[in-house]
């Protein structure tokens, strides 16, 4: 199976659940597969979904080789590897399956394995995680050692880059400060919704899990902060959809928030993309280069608005006072929050610049 290239889109998390609907378009569960997990939110939404996906059909270790040729395909039959590839762009080099498979490898370029985004060491080597498809991704081995069991997160400074641009460094996600793995923007929506698969999947199984991202047999607080931006900012694309279709027909499973993009923040973080100020909601999009805010419900008082980037400095900040406003905002690509406070009640807004 081969699928076309991977972009990056630069959307809120308001234009990502509007273009929900046409990305069901393009996927194929069966016919009623959600309908259990339907009006739910929240542990309720999880709960339903682990149920649905729960029981798959499991594969061995050794058939994660041959299941790559449908799963993980370039247009000319070659690897997909999101570690060594550049979208829109040559890749450094190129792996033909089978011929290139690990052994031993003295730097990056000499072959692919079989990368669990969700290292085996955070699950024990469990099974059937060690070989469930939806985290498992043929990459460049040279790579796949440099990010071992490191989590994954934004990088400052980096200490290494490979050839298409993924890191290792200290992480500055706030809530966490030590070294972390960092896949190029592209591939960051795909590996969260891997982790958010695997939390879901594997849902009432977790307690004996250890990970850098994870607390009490879940995710920490700030793997969830960092994995929802890495969400917003990379969209569903068809390449995950194709992958998604091509796991289900090996492994009789699907990852939901592939199919259904809106459930991510539905179970992760009800209140992002929408904030409940009392009885008013608040709601926030990209229009070129500003931001629309609109207020729906009765009240009116005057609302703070505080617009910090990724390290939790403060950009923007201002007061506002009519049901709807525009905001000029000329700065860099990249993730922000936006923070509402109304009557002493304070609700966010994650969005992608």
């Amino acid at each position: 199976m081969s699928f076309p290239a991977h972009t990056v889109s630069l959307r809120s998390l308001t234009c990502a659940m509007a273009a929900s609907a046409l990305l069901m378009a393009c996927a194929q569960p069966p016919a009623g597969y959600y309908n259990t997990a339907e009006g739910l939110s929240g542990q309720s939404l999880r709960v339903a979904l682990h149920n649905i996906i729960d029981n798959h059909t499991v594969l061995t270790y050794s058939q994660l080789w041959s299941a790559f040729q449908s799963t993980d395909a370039t247009s000319a039959n070659k690897v997909w590897d999101i570690y060594s590839d550049i979208p829109g762009g040559t890749p450094p080099y190129v792996y033909s399956f089978g011929n290139d498979q690990c052994g031993e490898y003295n730097g990056e370029g000499d072959c692919y394995n079989r990368e669990h985004s969700f290292p085996q060491s955070w699950f024990n080597s469990g099974s059937p995680m060690n070989s469930d498809l939806f985290h498992i991704y043929p990459t460049d081995g040279w790579v796949n050692n440099k990010r071992g069991n490191l989590a994954y997160g934004d990088v400052g400074s980096a200490d290494y880059t490979s050839q298409n641009g993924s890191k290792t460094g200290l992480c500055v996600d706030p809530g966490y400060n030590s070294t972390v793995f960092e896949p190029i923007d592209s591939y960051k929506g795909d590996l969260a919704r891997s982790c958010f698969y695997m939390l879901t999947r594997y849902y009432g199984e977790t307690s004996g899990w250890s990970s850098p991202m994870m607390t009490a047999g879940d995710l920490s607080p700030w793997a969830v902060t960092t994995l929802l931006a890495w969400n917003d900012l990379d969209p569903v694309s068809p390449k995950e959809i194709a992958r998604n279709n091509a796991i289900f027909a090996q492994q009789n499973n699907r990852n939901p928030y592939i199919d259904r993009p809106e459930w991510v923040h539905a179970v992760w973080d009800a209140g992002a993309g929408v904030a409940e100020l009392g009885e008013a909601t608040t709601k926030l999009w990209k229009d070129g280069n500003a931001l629309h805010i609109a207020f729906s419900g009765p009240e009116r008082s005057t609302v703070t608005l505080n617009i910090m980037d990724n390290t939790g400095r403060s950009v923007y900040h201002s007061f506002i006072t009519g049901p709807e406003t525009q905001i000029p905002f000329d700065r860099s690509p990249g993730l922000y929050i936006a923070r509402f406070t109304r009557s002493g009640r304070t609700e966010k807004i994650r969005f992608a610049f």
